[in-house]
């Protein structure tokens, strides 16, 4: 061999160390800037869990097993970001190294639509989970209308709100299916009720009736506690040649409405006798004497 040829194999040996050391370094540099994104990431990740932890908390949502959900789904969540992060790491380490990463940024890809495609409709429940218990929307006791259907809530998790009618019936809702969502019990219930009477009776006699039964009722310990203000007697809501409407309301502590409300209704029924106003119609004619409740 010519001092020219080994001059030329020595030259190329050197210029393949170089580039061999080049991206070692390349290599090592992005290995380095990964571990510090790996830690980043596990510090979010912990701030997040705690944080989801003191929502449920917050939101009356949290059972025994509710920390446990929440530190399987941070690590769930740790495991994907570290799996994806590598598997990029190792790609960009092999392009350094001269290796064509195309066929397998293409095999990836499909992998990829063909997962995201079916995980789509859990990725949009746990979002969704995700901001009901964020914003406070509703918690387990609420009484809620969903997408239509009343009940009360019996389950908040990421992925479904569980609610059960009046009849026991119990609806399953994923959260990304919600579509409307209504709640009669968040910071305070009101009951509504329309007294209707006979065109004849004064109103305004009644209405002061009404003021003092729930004047009654909010002086009572029972009832003290769960009122949360006197009624309020809107008045005159509506009438026509026969019938007069007589609109009041109660706001109470969440939940406590019906409570509060069908007992007034049972104290007014026998108030309105007892102070004079008699309800008679010619179907209902007026009786001789009307009995009081027993003392």
């Amino acid at each position: 061999m010519t001092a020219h040829a080994w001059e030329s194999f020595i030259a190329r040996l050197l210029d393949m160390g170089v580039d061999a050391v080049q991206a070692l370094i390349r290599i090592a540099l992005i290995i380095a800037v990964a571990y510090i994104i790996t830690k980043l990431l596990r510090a979010a990740l912990n701030r997040l869990e705690q944080f989801l932890i003191r929502a449920a908390v917050r939101t009356d949502t949290a059972t025994a097993g509710t920390a446990k959900r929440i530190k399987t789904l941070a690590s769930v969540l740790w495991t994907i970001s570290c799996g994806l992060l590598w598997f990029l790491v190792a790609l960009v380490s092999l392009s350094q190294i001269g290796v064509n990463i195309g066929p397998i940024l293409a095999g990836a890809g499909v992998v990829g639509l063909a997962v995201g495609f079916g995980a789509q409709h859990l990725v949009r429940d746990l979002v969704s989970g995700f901001f009901i218990l964020l914003e406070n929307q509703i918690r387990v006791g609420d009484m809620a209308i969903i997408n239509g259907t009343a009940g009360a809530v019996e389950g908040v998790t990421f992925r479904t709100v569980v609610l059960r009618d009046q009849a026991g019936v119990v609806y399953v809702f994923p959260n990304g299916s919600i579509n409307t969502l209504a709640n009669a019990t968040l910071d305070w219930s009101a009951y509504v009720l329309d007294v209707t009477l006979p065109y004849w009776v004064d109103t305004d006699r009644v209405m002061e009736i009404m003021r003092r039964v729930g004047a009654e009722m909010k002086a009572e310990t029972e009832f003290a506690s769960v009122m949360l203000e006197p009624i309020e007697v809107f008045g005159v809501d509506n009438f026509t040649e026969t019938l007069v409407t007589i609109k009041a309301r109660f706001k109470t502590l969440p939940g406590q409405q019906y409570l509060v409300g069908r007992e007034f209704r049972r104290r007014l029924k026998y108030a309105l006798p007892a102070h004079g106003i008699v309800i008679s119609s010619p179907a209902n004619p007026k009786p001789a004497s009307t009995p009081l409740p027993a003392s």
